[in-house]
């Protein structure tokens, strides 16, 4: 039986910004190629994402589905940027009951493919009883994948035997399954502070658990890298996964349509400071929209950026339950002791064209994988801070590639100083000794921001959704 060659594809990404991105990113993509998108979301968070670009206005249709009511989640929180580090798990359970509005949606549209996120466990069952076929996009790199393990190792079924984790100190070392050399692993600081937030009984699974099932039931995996940035950790995941783990490469911003949200004064301001800047003499500050730092941290942090004696631009937001903005949270007199030589900007920030000013010197980070794609994007060298979910891990990775290096820090705690701070950006920013550092960042370009080269992992990818679901039809006449 022929297909069309032209898909109706759904996207459903976890609420979080650093998700949304990469799959609107996709999207574009998906409907340049010809092919149809439903893109599912709630209503604040479909109003966040940039404008539809008018010559797709009629291949891509955005879902507003309304996110239920849940103990102990804020009434307005329709995302991770909305909430607390400790209501990540409620957040999760309204997702789940979304799972009725979907169910009707595809029933009724009848998709040929649903491409979804880590947190939709429950829809792959869904999906195959209609006869879609399923993709998981893990907006992770490969390498982070591998170290969480198999389905099974994710679920915790089945019989590990040494492989089997059992206590925190586990995730601190290099798996048994990984066969060649690396430093990948937690430090003991980020573990802990994972599993303090997912210490909740009554709302649904534990995020391992929750991979571990989306990738069980899903006919193939995707995953935002490459295989030519990390060779040996795809040769792996394939192994680990048993079915295809498609590389989708990088989905890299193009910088005329980034950021169109915007305030142009606010933007206006920010590139006239830059332009005042020297070259590569600036550090960007940005640590992304569900980091938030205690007034502990936002001290030694700020301290540190003035004892480095570098101009900065840093990015502060409002703290989610503490009613107060990071703004408001700065040492005493730290603003003063900075004026000229720092640019103090509130809320969401033009991340890109920032970092893609001639000024911007080095880029200190959370090491969320979109910002981590952005900066290489433009060849910045790296100033590591991670503090959540995968940013251990891709520091780690980042750290072996030698595309920047980790502010030092206690490995129980995870405290860090702000003399710590002001030697690890001088070093990465300016000092001879970090010059390998910079180069090796720059030459990255080659690999983050070369759209002829990612969008032909596009056109694989898309290539092997058209015959798979060709596959499917005929298989099934």
């Amino acid at each position: 039986m022929e297909k069309s060659k032209s898909l109706h594809i759904v996207m459903f990404p976890w609420l979080a910004m650093g998700h949304f991105i990469p799959f609107f990113r996709l999207s574009k993509l998906l409907a340049l190629k010809g092919h149809k998108i439903s893109f599912i979301s709630t209503p604040r968070n479909l109003s966040k994402l940039p404008k539809i670009p008018p010559n797709l206005s009629s291949q891509i249709s955005l879902i507003s589905f309304s996110l239920p009511t849940v103990p102990n989640l804020p009434s307005l929180a329709e995302s991770s940027m909305d909430i607390t580090h400790n209501q990540q798990q409620p957040l999760k359970h309204a997702l789940d009951l979304l799972q009725p509005q979907l169910a009707s949606f595809l029933q009724s549209s009848k998709p040929d493919w649903i491409i979804y996120d880590y947190a939709s466990h429950s829809l792959p069952s869904v999906a195959s009883q209609l006869g879609i076929s399923r993709a998981f996009f893990a907006v992770f790199t490969a390498a982070c994948l591998s170290f969480m393990g198999s389905p099974s190792t994710l679920i915790g079924s089945g019989d590990d035997g040494d492989d089997a984790r059992s206590t925190a100190e586990d995730f601190t070392t290099i798996p048994n399954w990984v066969p060649f050399e690396s430093n990948l692993a937690y430090r003991l600081h980020e573990i802990n502070k994972y599993i303090e937030r997912t210490d909740e009984d009554n709302f649904g699974p534990p995020d391992t658990v929750r991979f571990g099932i989306t990738i069980q039931q899903s006919d193939v995996v995707i995953v935002r890298s490459s295989t030519e940035f990390e060779p040996d950790w795809f040769n792996l995941l394939g192994g680990l996964y048993e079915k295809p783990v498609i590389p989708v490469g990088f989905l890299p911003p193009i910088l005329e349509e980034s950021d169109e949200i915007q305030d142009d004064e606010k933007w206006a301001a920010v590139k006239t400071w830059l332009n005042k800047q020297r070259v590569n003499s600036v550090v960007y500050v940005a640590m992304g929209t569900e980091v938030h730092l205690s007034k502990e941290e936002l001290g030694e942090l700020a301290i540190g950026l003035e004892k480095s004696g570098l101009p900065f631009i840093w990015v502060l937001k409002n703290s989610p339950g503490t009613g107060e903005s990071e703004f408001e949270m700065l040492p005493d007199g730290f603003k003063e002791r900075v004026k000229g030589r720092g640019f103090l900007y509130m809320g969401w920030a033009p991340q890109v064209k920032i970092l893609s000013q001639d000024s911007i010197g080095g880029f200190l980070t959370h090491c969320g994988w979109n910002s981590v794609i952005e900066a290489l994007g433009l060849g910045r060298v790296l100033v590591m801070l991670p503090m959540l979910n995968d940013q251990g891990l891709n520091a780690r990775l980042l750290n072996e590639k030698k595309v920047g290096l980790e502010i030092p820090r206690n490995e129980l705690d995870g405290w860090f100083t702000s003399e710590a701070v002001a030697e690890s950006v001088r070093l990465a920013v300016v000092e001879e000794s970090g010059k390998v550092l910079r180069e090796t960042a720059k030459a990255m370009k080659g690999y983050f921001g070369d759209f002829g080269k990612n969008d032909g992992y596009v056109d694989k990818f898309v290539s092997q959704l058209v015959d798979y679901r060709k596959w499917a039809g005929d298989s099934n006449c």
